[in-house]
This record gives structure tokens, C-alpha cells and sequence, in this order.
């Protein structure tokens, strides 16, 4: 038996090892700021048209078209197969998980400036949405979603291998909820971000 089939952190370890990490071209293509948005809400929403896109984003449809063409020609996005006609294009992101080069280890400036671009909208898109959630909380949103929401901060002292023990546990966790509900439809269901920050602090400055 694989023992990866008993320990959910080496499943967890060998399911991200294929997360597909974007290449200078793809990070070239996601680098704008109206593509990662674009992106982000196919991530977070499901497939969307250039129509419907266009009236979440305030943007023209020939707009949002063309930047989902620039999308898939990397093969960040896809047409929906089953769905959509030759006038009206359904696009949706591919399952599977991305990783985003680290800007320090970029090989070229470009690359650099474009890793840089598309993590500074992507986190600052993420931020906006949980300000969303905790400033409107009882804008209308029943007791039961509020109830069920976690919106936590912990401290520990760690090292390198514990704190990748940890985020392996806790991404297997995640993995499992994905897997589960990624396509649940029906009534009282709706879209539900799942975040994990872990990373290590700076030191504080000696005071003087």
C-alpha cells in the first residue's frame, strides 16, 4: 500500500508537487491588472462569458474578450466545452493548482516586474474581498453564514520543518473540502473563499 494513501501530509506533498508554476510567458499574459481579476473571479465564481464579466468588472464586453483571449492562448483559462454558441463563450479556469514564481527568484527583470504585478493584485484582490466580508457582515447575510465563517490570527515560534508539517496538514485539509464540494450546486450554496497564511516574521529591531 502507498503510504501516501494513510498520511495526509504526503498526500498533500505529492498532489502540489504538479501544481503547474507559471512560466515568463504565462506571468507576461497574467500581468495586467484587469487580467488577474479576470482571473481571480473565474477562479472564484466559475465560468463566466465576456458579457457577464464585463458587467462585474464595469468594462466594455470587447474588453473582457480580448483579455480572455490573451488568457487562454497560455492556457491559464479554456472554453467550456459543453456549453456556450459561436456568439456567447462560456471560459473557465482549468482545476488544478498554480504557483506563482518567487519575484527573488525571477531570471529576468521582466519577469521580476511581472511576478510582482500579478502577486501585488492577486493578494490585494484577496485582502479586499475578507475587508468585504468583515465590514458587511450583517449587511443582509444570514446568522448561519457569519457563524460558520473564521477569520483567525495565531502565534508560534517554529521552525522550517514544522512550519511545512503544518502547512502540509492544513492544505490537506483544504485539498479534502475541494475536492468535495468544488462542484456542489443547490440551494443555500454559494461560493466560499478558503485562506491559509502561514509564513515567518521579521524580527523586530533591537531598541536602542
Amino acid at each position: 500500500m502507498d503510504e501516501r494513501q494513510d498520511d495526509p501530509t504526503a498526500r498533500a506533498a505529492a498532489r502540489h508537487a504538479e501544481d503547474r508554476v507559471l512560466d515568463a510567458g504565462a506571468l507576461r499574459a497574467l500581468a495586467h491588472p484587469l487580467r488577474v481579476r479576470i482571473y481571480d473571479i473565474l477562479s472564484q465564481y466559475g465560468p463566466q462569458t465576456a458579457s457577464t464579466l464585463a458587467q462585474q468588472l464595469g468594462e466594455s464586453s470587447g474588453s473582457t474578450s480580448y483579455h480572455l483571449r490573451a488568457l487562454a492562448k497560455h492556457q491559464l483559462i479554456r472554453e467550456c466545452a459543453d456549453r456556450g454558441t459561436a456568439r456567447e463563450r462560456w471560459w473557465e479556469r482549468p482545476v488544478g493548482g498554480v504557483s506563482f514564481t518567487n519575484p527573488a527568484g525571477a531570471k529576468t527583470p521582466s519577469e521580476r516586474s511581472a511576478t510582482q504585478l500579478v502577486m501585488s493584485e492577486f493578494f490585494r484582490h484577496r485582502q479586499d474581498r475578507l475587508l468585504e466580508f468583515v465590514m458587511h457582515t450583517n449587511d443582509g447575510l444570514e446568522d448561519a453564514w457569519s457563524d460558520g465563517a473564521m477569520v483567525s490570527t495565531a502565534m508560534a515560534r517554529m521552525t522550517p520543518e514544522q512550519l511545512k508539517e503544518l502547512s502540509l496538514r492544513i492544505m490537506a485539509l483544504i485539498d479534502e473540502a475541494v475536492d468535495r464540494y468544488r462542484d456542489q450546486d443547490g440551494d443555500g450554496v454559494r461560493p466560499v473563499s478558503i485562506r491559509a497564511d502561514l509564513f515567518p516574521l521579521t524580527e523586530l529591531k533591537e531598541r536602542s
